[in-house]
């Protein structure tokens, strides 16, 4: 049996073939995108993992091997990223360890036979770093800031006591203003020193509390032997009070207690704002973290039991009470509520729920209990959507990945060059004191942290600003190729339409939709729930007046006859319901009038459906499955790029795409297998990016560069798909676009400041034209600088 050139479906007895495209193929569809693409060597045969798989830098694991994503304390530079991976290599049964400095996050990939995941935070915690579960990210945020500011607090107080002597004392006999400092009583050499061992004391307290989270990373940075920012913050500030203090016990005034209060305190400023924008950047994050639940009340036969959610089974029945959330995705099956589902969709307003209908997981009943049917994938869309950000937040794009690697041997050579204009100043003849202080300045003005912040934190605010809009980015390749793409490929069904089959018009007699309702009430396909949905509604009309005024009347005698339409007696007539053409063979002939209504029905590609009784056809109601309001707009948004409609239809339904000015090329009646290789065709040609119902969609939207699925954050769609629009809103596809685009500028912004600042300040301090309390400021500001731009929005 021969296959298809296209999708390799089997092909009919005669193939659909054409005089200027080789092979055969399994329809018209397959054969119109081979004529428009042409065969492209490089891509026919091509394996489908291949095709759909890319190098993502990540460590080879086992098929079998789990994956965790745990918070991080203790986390001071991106060196520590380094020591993390190094030690998660080390572990028996952890295959690897992926840590996030900028978002205090790792992605844990281990044996499961070894370890149990709650087993890990334990197992990895050592050396001043803290692995935990995620949960608590939240509080624990709220605690780190709680002890940054009461550390600030102590650390201003003590300073209070110490910059006054210097503005008014110290500062002024520099530059040769005498005070009189040392003339308070000059009778006793411990008298003499009071003032300066006042100064000692408070600087000591600020060093060694104010920066006691700075020494302990230091610490950490030597023990592990990965040299961090805090070791150069801490080589500075101790190098300065060691030095004052040597200076101090050999009777000299001229100290630099000053330059370690500086460096504390503006380093601990730092690091207590960053923190702030951090949580603030990851708000919605910890919002559907905190949405996972572990327990859930299961009826039984004989009441109701608490299991934990991992016990649950597809078809079990639980109650979830009001202000509990929803385990996992489900059906309503008893109860009526208000759900709020803002925790996935964004949308402030709750949503009345009804049996048979589905409820997410990690959404909240609001005022009364619910009975819900659990889900054949036994999963919660808010855990879905939660693990699939923590693996953005951990991910590494590659723009991020230059400023790591130089991260990784900065502080190593800003050791190195400090020392070395040290040794140089003392060997050009200066003093001990000016050849250690621009060595401390060199320390002080450095700063990695802007390199290791740049991309996290703008990532970060890319994830808010799209969860606000109703847009989860599954994948941090989103972050490299939206950018870039030449062709976007819109499916038709559920993507450019509804996906849902409605009454658009019926015209003829009074009777049609009653009496199609009746006979179709016994049926069971699309077009049946669509006449009946209009019967219901009584939302059709004629001219504007209601065509339904009466209730269904009952059916006797119904007979289906399969591909035609069926029949069945309704008021002792009669009624032949389906396609025109049977409909005039069993009921009559068709009038001029109606075959005029058929043919403008199928003109504008919705389904003609024919209603006859008594010797007649007497009416025509179209049902097709209508364009989303919003097509034209969102297809214009992209009129730079080369725009392709692909459908598993064939004829009309398509021509309205083909006849829009910012379609490019629409390929009708594309078999799922033929969608695939369609795809991968144009990406041969240049990035493609796919947008789908992210249901029958899943394989074409994986084969593509970039896939986008329109949908409810389904499992298939976050699987399947790169980006998933949760509202279900098509110009949400271009906001895609837009916050992807926003959020690379950002992270451009950000390094390209790093790196700047860097190149200007080191060679600076090392022509010594800085003072350290200006590099201590300068540093600070640099940080400052990276942070406060990724707390902008990106759109």
């Amino acid at each position: 049996m021969s296959t298809c050139q296209l999708c390799d479906l089997p092909t009919p007895e005669s193939p659909v073939t054409a005089s200027d495209v080789d092979g055969g193929f399994c329809c018209r569809g397959c054969l119109e995108v081979a004529r428009t693409l042409e065969d492209d060597s490089t891509v026919g045969g091509m394996d489908e993992t291949d095709a759909v798989t890319q190098d993502d830098g990540e460590t080879d694991v086992p098929d079998d091997a789990a994956t965790a994503y745990l918070a991080v304390d203790g986390m001071h530079c991106t060196t520590c990223e380094s020591f993390l991976s190094l030690r998660g290599e080390d572990t028996e049964g952890i295959h690897a360890v992926e840590a996030n400095y900028g978002m205090e996050t790792a992605r844990v990939v281990y044996n499961p036979d070894h370890h149990d995941e709650a087993d890990l935070s334990g197992l990895l915690s050592a050396h001043g770093y803290r692995f935990r579960q995620p949960e608590a990210d939240a509080a624990n945020s709220r605690a780190r800031q709680r002890d940054t500011a009461q550390r600030l607090v102590v650390g201003g107080f003590l300073s209070m006591l110490v910059m006054p002597w210097y503005f008014v004392y110290l500062y002024p006999s520099y530059v040769g203003i005498e005070t009189g400092i040392l003339d308070v009583d000059a009778t006793t050499t411990a008298t003499l020193y009071v003032p300066m061992a006042i100064l000692a004391l408070a600087t000591a307290g600020v060093l060694f509390y104010t920066g006691g989270p700075v020494l302990r990373g230091a610490w950490v940075s030597l023990t592990a032997r990965q040299p961090n920012m805090d070791l150069l913050v801490a080589v500075a500030a101790c190098g300065a009070f060691a030095y004052s203090t040597v200076a101090l016990a050999t009777g000299s005034i001229h100290l630099y207690y000053d330059v370690t209060v500086a460096i504390v305190m503006i380093v601990t400023l730092g690091r207590y704002y960053e923190g702030a924008i951090r949580s603030q950047a990851t708000a919605r994050l910890s919002e559907l973290t905190t949405a996972r639940t572990s327990k859930a009340t299961r009826l039984t036969d004989d009441g109701r039991e608490t299991v934990g959610v991992e016990e649950l089974s597809a078809g079990d029945e639980v109650v979830v009470a009001p202000g509990e959330r929803v385990p996992v995705d489900g059906t309503v099956c008893e109860g009526v509520a208000d759900v709020d589902e803002s925790v996935v969709t964004g949308e402030a307003m709750p949503v009345t729920k009804a049996p048979g209908e589905a409820v997410v997981g990690g959404a909240v009943v609001t005022d009364d209990a619910l009975v819900v049917e659990v889900g054949p994938a036994v999963e919660s869309t808010a855990e879905r959507i939660a693990t699939a950000l923590w693996r953005i937040q951990s991910a590494t794009p590659g723009i991020q990945r230059l400023a790591d690697a130089i991260a990784t041997v900065f502080v190593p050579l800003v050791l190195v060059l400090g020392t070395a204009v040290t040794l140089w100043q003392l060997a050009a003849g200066s003093s001990v004191a000016t050849a250690m202080l621009l060595g401390l300045v060199v320390l002080v003005v450095s700063c990695p942290c802007a390199m290791g912040l740049a991309t996290p934190l703008a990532v970060s605010a890319g994830l808010r600003d799209g969860l606000e809009q109703g847009v989860i980015i599954a994948n941090e390749s989103v972050f490299e190729v939206a950018p870039e793409a030449d062709t976007v490929v819109f499916d038709k069904t559920g993507t450019l339409t509804t996906g849902e089959m409605t009454v658009s018009e019926v015209v003829g007699a009074d009777e049609t939709l009653r009496y199609a309702a009746a006979v179709e009430r016994l049926a069971s396909h699309p077009v049946a729930d669509a006449i009946l949905d209009a019967a219901d509604g009584n939302a059709v009309t004629d001219g504007g007046t209601a065509v339904l005024t009466e209730g269904v009347p009952e059916v006797a005698g119904f007979t289906r006859h399969p591909g035609d339409g069926v029949t069945g007696v309704v008021d002792g007539r009669e009624v032949a319901v389906g396609t025109p053409a049977f409909v005039a063979d069993r009921a009559g002939p068709i009038p001029a009038t109606l075959r005029a209504e058929i043919d403008a029905a199928e003109r504008e590609g919705n389904q003609a459906v024919a209603v006859g009784w008594e010797g007649h056809t007497r009416g025509v109601i179209a049902v097709g499955d209508s364009a989303r309001r919003e097509w034209e707009q969102a297809i214009e948004a992209f009129d730079d790029h080369e725009i392709a409609v692909l459908t598993g239809d064939d004829g009309p339904g398509a021509e309205r795409f083909r006849e829009h000015p910012a379609v490019d090329s629409v390929f009708a009646g594309v078999p799922p297998d033929g969608k695939v290789e369609t795809v991968r065709r144009l990406s041969a040609t240049g990035t493609t990016v796919m947008v789908g119902d992210g249901t029958n969609d899943a394989p074409a939207l994986a084969a593509a560069d970039l896939g986008i699925a329109m949908g409810d954050g389904t499992a298939r769609a976050i699987e399947a798909a790169d980006a998933v629009v949760t509202d279900n809103d098509l110009t949400a596809v271009e906001t895609v676009f837009s916050f992807v685009r926003g959020t690379r500028r950002r992270i451009r912004e950000n390094i390209a400041w790093a790196f700047l600042y860097n190149a200007v300040a080191i060679p600076l301090a090392v022509a010594g034209l800085l003072n350290p309390l200006f590099a201590a400021l300068a540093m600070a500001a640099s940080s400052l600088i990276v942070v406060s731009n990724s707390r902008r929005s990106v759109l």
